[in-house]
């Protein structure tokens, strides 16, 4: 079996081995955590905990926006680059070998996918590679490639002759050092004399080492250990600095202090600084403005999600055996891709599972019970096509996307306070369909009731006509297909 050797230190990545298989393992130990400290998540077993809506914190769908795209997102949103640093240069590459790279990085780039740059590496890449380096504070969602960029910066800073670490990347959490760390592994499959340490909880050494992997990623409490207090690695010599995750980083207890610490202590003028968010709010860009000095600064303008191209109805049903009925009509009158299916609660959530699964459908849930790993598990399986349907609450009403996704489902419509409408909330919904250009299809299960009012909210809301559709009358269903 051929073998990885860029070193991922606690195991060799081995190339032909199936990596969801290994990352689940390793996930089987962990949860997301706060600052470095293990919380053991205590499931809910009260009466009514299955009717509480589901929320998840920052970190988790960051993680989860990771998972469910495996390829870069073609966007159509515009980039705002604000220069600040006079040597920046502005100008941007419609190819990776405009950018004169290693000959081996260039081709663990192409071994990777990547045909062309993205949007966001068009803009950042020129600037993350010029000589003298620049710093950069970037704002773009994930899925655009922002990783892949400041990865194949970082590989091409290191020089392999100097067996001391050369770059840092901080993550605010292990499971996305994990991720950042398997593209660097992927990445750089090729440069096989360049090394890579993880700096997460469960990773430890002993007094007096000397570490001499080139690339340390880890979480901010760990690094802080390794580098000031146990004199692992010296701050000094470190020539890239990363910081990911920003918005998250900044709202997880301690890390935000943590990470001031760790810049102190790095060398400002020989040292590259980059910060990345999917957010940018007040609080963010002071904390960027306060880490990185005389930056370039872009910002990819997150795309809104459109009605233009999703087809919408409701069907009226009364009951929810009513609105199973209607669900599988219209699973025998069209071709469906993947859909998904949103609960207001986890009860209903898991009814229908459990009851779609027993008349034979393949179909996965996905709900604020499940732990991290299982989650990533749930939509690993979902967005490889294992599972046909995804039943799920408001967890993944932002921000997930998968590209198959050609019917969304609202088993229940949301609500917001006093029974009126969430407006906000469907049309995160329904634009998990239609993504990429594509057409989708958004079918709402409503009672009478609730059609005069809350679909009627939803309708006026928009200035769209949402249609009327009889799932019992089969040519009418068929005519979806068109």
């Amino acid at each position: 079996m051929a073998v990885n050797l860029l070193k991922v230190t606690g195991g060799w990545c081995e190339k032909d081995k199936d990596k969801d298989d290994e990352l689940a393992k390793e996930l089987d130990k962990v949860s997301i955590l706060k600052d470095d400290v293990e919380e053991q998540k205590i499931p809910d077993t009260s009466n009514n905990s299955e009717d509480k809506e589901d929320t998840i914190s920052k970190a988790e769908l960051s993680l989860l926006s990771k998972i469910s795209r495996t390829r870069l997102v073609t966007t159509k949103a515009d980039i705002e680059v604000q220069q600040k640093n006079p040597y920046s240069p502005l100008h941007s590459v419609k190819s990776f070998e405009a950018l004169n790279l290693k000959p081996n990085l260039l081709k663990g780039v192409y071994e990777m996918g990547f045909n062309a740059p993205s949007k966001i590496q068009e803009t950042a890449l020129p600037i993350l590679l010029a000589d003298p380096p620049q710093n950069l504070i970037a704002q773009s969602q994930s899925g655009t490639g922002k990783t892949a960029a400041f990865v194949l910066a970082m590989l091409s800073r290191i020089n392999p002759q100097l067996n001391h670490p050369q770059v840092l990347c901080l993550s605010p959490t292990y499971e996305l050092a994990v991720q950042t760390a398997e593209v660097a592994t992927k990445m750089g499959v090729f440069c096989v004399d360049t090394h890579v340490r993880l700096a997460v909880r469960d990773e430890v050494l002993p007094r007096g080492t000397k570490l001499k992997e080139h690339i340390i990623i880890g979480t901010p409490g760990k690094v802080l250990d390794w580098s000031l207090k146990y004199k692992f690695f010296d701050l000094s010599k470190i020539i890239v600095f990363v910081l990911d995750e920003a918005d998250v980083m900044i709202a997880t207890q301690g890390h935000q202090d943590q990470s001031f610490r760790i810049r102190r202590a790095l060398v400002e003028e020989n040292c590259q600084i980059m910060l990345f968010s999917a957010t940018y709010d007040d609080e963010v860009m002071e904390f960027a403005q306060a880490i990185v000095p005389n930056p370039t600064i872009i910002r990819l303008k997150r795309e809104e999600e459109s009605l233009d191209n999703i087809k919408q109805h409701y069907v009226l049903c009364e009951s929810e055996d009513d609105k199973y009925n209607a669900i599988a009509n219209i699973y025998g009158g069209i071709t469906v891709g993947q859909a998904m299916i949103f609960c207001q609660t986890r009860r209903t959530a898991a009814w229908l599972c459990e009851k779609m699964s027993k008349d034979g459908h393949a179909v996965a849930l996905l709900s604020g019970d499940l732990s991290v790993e299982n989650r990533m598990k749930v939509l690993d399986r979902f967005r490889e096509g294992k599972e046909k349907v995804l039943i799920t609450t408001n967890v993944l009403a932002r921000g997930i996307d998968v590209e198959q996704v050609t019917i969304v489902v609202n088993f229940d419509i949301p609500v917001a306070d006093k029974g009126r409408a969430d407006c906000e909330t469907y049309l995160h919904r329904i634009g998990r369909t239609g993504r990429f250009g594509k057409r989708g299809l958004a079918i709402n299960l409503v009672s009478k009731k609730e059609a005069d009012s809350t679909l009627k909210q939803i309708q006026d809301h928009f200035g769209r006509t949402i249609s009327l559709l009889d799932t019992d009358d089969y040519d009418e269903v068929e005519k979806l297909n068109s």
